[in-house]
């Protein structure tokens, strides 16, 4: 009896992740046919990323202030203060910018996404889309995607300037260090690689909120209580499988860096 449940879930999740890749593959073969009109991307670059700007900026904000605080607290008696500007551009970059911005977005965003489109498949608007050969895919998704690709690195870039920004702050305003000893150590010890990271990190996260939120709200059933059981689902997927990228990226990311050094030396 447990071999057959486990064998069904396996194969659940499988069809799941089938499922999944094939919205993705369908999605970028539409948007390379046809585009999508501009109006729709406009409209999905303005709710993705124009109004995420102030959560965006809060949470960078106020992180990058606790983390220069800490730095202090934890550093300052043992004579490591002056690595707090370093310490905060580099976490917020390589980390807890990317990190945080697409929590922020998916909380935000993914999930009116989810509930839209959820919406929408229970009340037979997308089986009406269909029916007017208007393939939904490439009506609904591939504007998020492409909005969702374009605006969550800028958002990120965004959460980590914010985030130096508030330690700046704190660090001058309150436990009276230099202006120039918080920045001057940034350029020795925050690299093309750290930025690019940051990059990286943000595009795949943003792919992944998108299509997993958008993938949620196609599979949805059981009408109003079916779309709040898959917008919970979305969002708790999509945090789950934005820690495992990280997890991932970051070790292959320093890996493919390391090995790139030890060639050039």
């Amino acid at each position: 009896m447990v071999a057959a449940i486990l064998k069904r879930s396996t194969l659940r999740v499988l069809e799941m992740i089938g499922e999944y890749i094939s919205l993705i593959v369908d999605v970028v073969a539409s948007i390379v046919r046809r585009p999508p009109r501009w109006t729709l991307v406009r409209e999905q670059l303005y709710h993705i990323g124009v109004m995420s700007v102030g959560v965006v900026a809060i949470t960078g904000f106020t992180t990058g202030f606790v983390l220069a605080a800490q730095a202090f607290y934890q550093l300052g008696e043992k004579g490591l203060s002056g690595v707090t500007g370093v310490l905060v551009a580099k976490s917020m970059i390589t980390e807890l910018g990317p990190i945080l911005t697409a929590f922020m977005v998916t909380g935000r965003v993914g999930s009116s996404m989810c509930a839209e489109i959820g919406s929408m498949k229970v009340t037979e608007q997308i089986d009406a889309l269909q029916s007017m050969a208007v393939n939904p895919r490439s009506y609904l998704i591939a504007p998020r995607f492409l909005a969702g690709s374009i605006m969550i690195p800028l958002l990120t870039l965004f959460s980590a300037i914010m985030g130096i920004f508030g330690g700046f702050l704190i660090s001058v305003g309150f436990f009276n260090m230099s202006a120039s000893n918080y920045f001057s150590p940034m350029p020795l010890h925050i690299h093309l690689f750290d930025v690019a990271t940051c990059f990286i990190k943000a595009s795949i996260f943003g792919v992944l909120l998108v299509t997993v939120c958008c993938y949620k709200g196609m599979k949805t059933t059981g009408g109003a209580a079916g779309v709040g059981k898959a917008t919970t689902q979305s969002v708790v997927t999509s945090y789950v499988l934005i820690l495992i990228f990280d997890l991932l990226l970051t070790m292959a990311l320093n890996m493919i860096y390391k090995e790139i050094r030890t060639d050039w030396l």
